[in-house]
């Protein structure tokens, strides 16, 4: 494909859970991943804190790409690779899944022809690129067509839509090894108590009330306060080797979460940073992570959970609960684990890049 070409690249632009993004098949990029980069911050208008040159929505949730292909491992359909197109840096990181716009890769592989359509539900196994495990969506396809009506509602979403169930399998350590990546359920950086872990999202887990903060502030409170956020990012660079992870100071790994008791029945509250940025609500991998902390005894919120007699995990967040179903054997130990998303298409066509900027 040409980038310049006159008529456009053909995108479809998906809601997935709390997050939107530009879905594109990879044969309409180019290949070289450098050049790639470029043209997606060109088409999302990065960067620029308006992005106001191209079709992203100037907050880290709704500058999104996911890239589909037809699956490079027999027990998949789907490659999916996941890019996180910062808003107002030159920058585009695939060091991170994303389990909301997971969501909409399902119904966008059928919509684009990659995996055929049956009558009533259509699973879909979608290899995730960007940490080497497959995970299973459910896509209601009534008559063999996708459909986006349901009866399904989720925390952070108007409305009600079809329910888009996500089973994972061996996302433990999915970026830095291993669940526990220090061995330990229980660290401290900078005098902080905080528990490291990767259940398919490396996260940092402090608790608010180490920070002056009750767990009820606001996000743009928090996003307001600039020693807050140094504080964490003193934290995260610490973190990140401690965690397999490296340099991070140009990653969006790790997530920084704080968590408190639950304000409203849940398992536990949360305040998620994405690093930089309080999440309006919650990653779907960063949910399973500290689903799963809250399972480990020791760990910095299973002092603060309180733990559900079924396999229902309510984590609260800034807009409501996120619902992660972790499966426990008697013994307590983790079995499986998944959720429940929705997606919508909001539009199908052609996107213009931006031209060429010599200043970045």
């Amino acid at each position: 494909m040409s980038e310049d070409d006159p008529d456009g690249i053909s995108c479809l632009w998906m809601r997935g859970g709390t997050s939107k993004g530009a879905v594109f098949l990879a044969r309409d990029l180019p290949a070289d991943p450098s050049e790639r980069d470029d043209l997606l911050l060109r088409i999302m208008g990065s960067p620029d804190a308006r992005q106001i040159d191209g079709i992203g929505g100037a907050d880290p949730l709704t500058s999104k790409v996911a890239i589909l292909s037809p699956s490079t491992r027999p027990d998949a359909e789907v490659d999916y690779l996941f890019l996180q197109v910062f808003v107002d840096q030159a920058l585009v990181s695939d060091a991170q899944g994303c389990g909301n716009i997971l969501a909409a890769v399902g119904p966008a592989a059928i919509e684009r022809g990659l995996v055929a359509a049956v009558d009533g539900v259509t699973p879909v196994r979608i290899h995730m690129l960007n940490t080497g495990e497959v995970s299973l969506a459910e896509v209601s396809t009534p008559n063999g067509r996708v459909t986006y009506r349901g009866d399904a509602q989720i925390d952070g979403v108007p409305g009600r839509h079809a329910a888009i169930p996500l089973l994972f399998q061996n996302t433990e350590g999915s970026m830095c090894g291993a669940l526990l990546p220090t061995g330990r359920v229980f660290d401290r950086i900078d005098g902080m108590d905080c528990t490291l872990i990767d259940n398919g999202m490396p996260i940092v887990i402090l608790r608010a009330a180490d920070f002056g903060l009750t767990g009820s502030e606001n996000r743009e409170a928090l996003d307001a306060d600039s020693e807050l956020k140094a504080r964490l990012e003193a934290v995260r660079l610490k973190a990140g080797p401690l965690m397999n992870l490296g340099d991070v100071v140009e990653k969006s790994v790790p997530k920084m979460t704080l968590v408190s008791p639950a304000l409203n029945g849940g398992t536990i509250n949360t305040r998620s940073f994405i690093p930089h940025r309080c999440h309006a609500s919650i990653g779907v991998f960063a949910a399973v992570s500290v689903a799963t902390a809250c399972t480990l005894p020791g760990s910095v919120p299973a002092e603060l959970a309180s733990l559900p007699s079924d396999e229902r995990f309510l984590i609260e967040h800034p807009s409501g609960a996120a619902e992660v179903l972790v499966h426990r054997s008697a013994t307590g130990e983790i079995q499986g684990i998944g959720t429940l998303r929705t997606a919508r298409k909001l539009f199908d066509g052609k996107v213009f890049p931006a031209p060429k900027r010599s200043d970045l």
